[in-house]
């Protein structure tokens, strides 16, 4: 049996002297150092080495951990503990790093639980870690408490990249945090890695990880595969952020963009209700000052923001006053793929999320309730031609929304309500102020595949929620940027005014999809100026993966 180092006062390679043991778990022994050549405080994690999994020739430990650091230095800007050593020994590993500012997680957790606005602050900056690495083409796979270390500034730095040789390499540390296509031997992805932050932020708030340690790790790794994830009690508005990453299969699990939304809404909440932002102006349209009586008033009350004035302290995007059961079907249908209910937020969709009373519409005064617009005789191209960097039309500019996406808006608009179900599902409808149209951007995490029947499925609810509603034409199947999706169109009546909708739905994988839904008053639908902000919207449209 290989001999570990085990003794304080011992030293590593002749030069990094052991001084106490910050932590012992399956696989990992970190401890406190000191580099006696240069007499700085360091980091000496010693790791069980990892298998080769497939690979032939295999990198060496060392050379693998080095080239890793100097790739994630750069694109993680301070985010990675930077590592100044690696020692390798018969079974082991030693990773010599700058001691990172705070404490390892597994030593806060020693302490108990930590509120759910500190584990979203936490869980975002290895977020940002991890985003980084991904983008790079590098996947932690190895990632637990021990690795993360936070202080009471927020900083947070990750460690232990580069650990494990390959992705089928079975994890060797930390096996209460191995996802379950780890445990099964399947190897990690960077799904891998997401299952690690929501299992972290899991056992931050309730004080323990979602799956004991069973002393064993192929105990631990059985029952993280084959037992059921207990929803967390002390979340809060984190719970459907932790239980989206905690999905048992890889392809479920929520983006890394939809994640970071969650917990940006959950810190920016916080922030409102501790230091009340100043007042902001009212955003007028083009034409000039067009605020009245109803618009300064129904503004008042809807998600997010009173019109010109403060925004208020709703609950959170995903929060637990916001957070909604949905069932699958259900889900995509009303909050999916085709755009939402179509008719107004006053169906089922925003009955669901809660932010407003039955009757009020999701724009500002005078504002159709939220639904699409385009009729038939606009057909909008099923495969825009403009990419995002086209030079944009006169009166439009880039709105890069924190959800991750991006759209072109007409000048003055603004999101005017957002909506979210518990499954990370959300819809931002934007609007301005004196402008009776609207655009819906709606985000779907359980979407079935065919888009076309899914609006077929939708369109009973939809003619149950709507006053005067008359579809037009058929359900288009559609193209775009190379997605399958649909079009359907359909009139309704909102506050006395026919309005024409157009709802534009695609999947973007994993049944995962977005829809575009336009609304404008049907008297001026085929004006020049709605077919040029339709056709602006598709061409603009970007998901955060585009």
């Amino acid at each position: 049996m290989a001999k570990a180092h085990d003794s304080a006062g011992e030293l590593i390679a002749g030069r990094y002297r052991l001084l106490d043991a910050l932590l012992r778990e399956e696989g990992r022994v970190l401890w406190h150092g000191e580099d006696t050549a240069f007499g700085r405080p360091v980091v000496l994690t010693r790791s069980r080495a990892g298998g080769h999994g497939g690979e032939e020739t295999p990198e060496p430990a060392a050379d693998r951990i080095l080239r890793t650091a100097e790739i994630l230095g750069p694109a993680c800007h301070g985010g990675v503990a930077a590592v100044l050593d690696v020692v390798e020994e018969p079974g082991f590993l030693w990773t010599v790093t700058e001691r990172p500012p705070g404490a390892p997680l597994s030593e806060l957790l020693l302490h108990g639980p930590v509120d759910h606005v500190r584990a979203a602050g936490i869980g975002l900056g290895v977020l940002d870690v991890l985003t980084a690495a991904h983008r790079e083409g590098v996947v932690h796979r190895e990632l637990g408490p021990s690795q993360v270390w936070s202080d009471e500034h927020g900083t947070v730095t990750v460690t232990g990249f580069g650990l494990t040789a390959s992705a089928d390499a079975p994890r060797v540390t930390a096996p209460s945090y191995a996802s379950p296509e780890q445990a099964r031997g399947e190897g990690g992805a960077p799904a891998a890695d997401l299952w690690a932050l929501g299992a972290m932020m899991y056992a931050l708030v309730e004080g323990r990880p979602a799956v004991r340690d069973r002393g064993e790790a192929e105990a631990t790794l059985r029952a993280v595969d084959r037992l059921p994830v207990r929803a967390p009690r002390s979340a809060g508005p984190l719970a459907p952020a932790i239980l989206g990453l905690l999905r048992w299969d890889p392809v479920e699990r929520v983006p890394e963009a939809v994640v970071r939304e969650s917990l940006t809404r959950i810190l920016r909440q916080n922030f409102e209700e501790i230091t009340p932002p100043e007042p902001l102006p009212d955003l007028l349209d083009p034409a000039g000052d067009h605020r009245d009586g109803r618009a300064e008033g129904e503004g008042k009350g809807q998600s997010g923001r009173s019109r010109g004035g403060l925004p208020v302290g709703r609950p959170v995007l995903l929060g637990a006053a916001l957070a909604v059961t949905v069932a699958g079907a259900l889900v995509f249908s009303m909050d999916g793929l085709p755009g939402g209910n179509g008719a107004s937020a006053s169906g089922p969709a925003a009955s669901r999320a809660a932010t407003r009373a039955p009757s009020a519409t999701p724009t500002g005064a005078g504002a159709p309730s939220g639904r699409g617009t385009p009729t038939a005789s606009a057909k909008p191209s099923p495969s825009p031609s403009a990419t995002a960097g086209a030079t944009l039309p006169s009166g439009f500019s880039l709105y890069r929304a924190p959800q991750g996406f991006a759209i072109a808006l007409p000048s003055g608009w603004k999101p005017v309500e957002t909506q979210s179900s518990d499954d990370l599902a959300y819809r931002v409808t934007f609007g301005a102020s004196g402008d009776p149209r609207t655009l819906a951007v709606t985000y779907s995490t359980q979407l079935g595949p065919d888009p076309v029947a899914v609006w077929s499925d939708l369109e009973p609810s939809l003619r149950a929620v709507s006053t005067g509603y008359e579809r037009v034409g058929a359900i288009r199947p559609v193209t775009y940027r190379g997605m399958k999706g649909a079009d359907m169109e359909w009139y309704s009546v909102s506050q006395g005014v026919r309005v024409r909708t157009l709802g534009r739905g695609f999947l973007i994988g994993g049944h995962r999809g977005f829809s575009l839904r336009w609304t404008t008053p049907a008297d001026d639908w085929d004006t020049a100026a709605n077919r040029q902000a339709l056709k602006t919207f598709l061409d603009s449209f970007r998901t955060g993966t585009q």
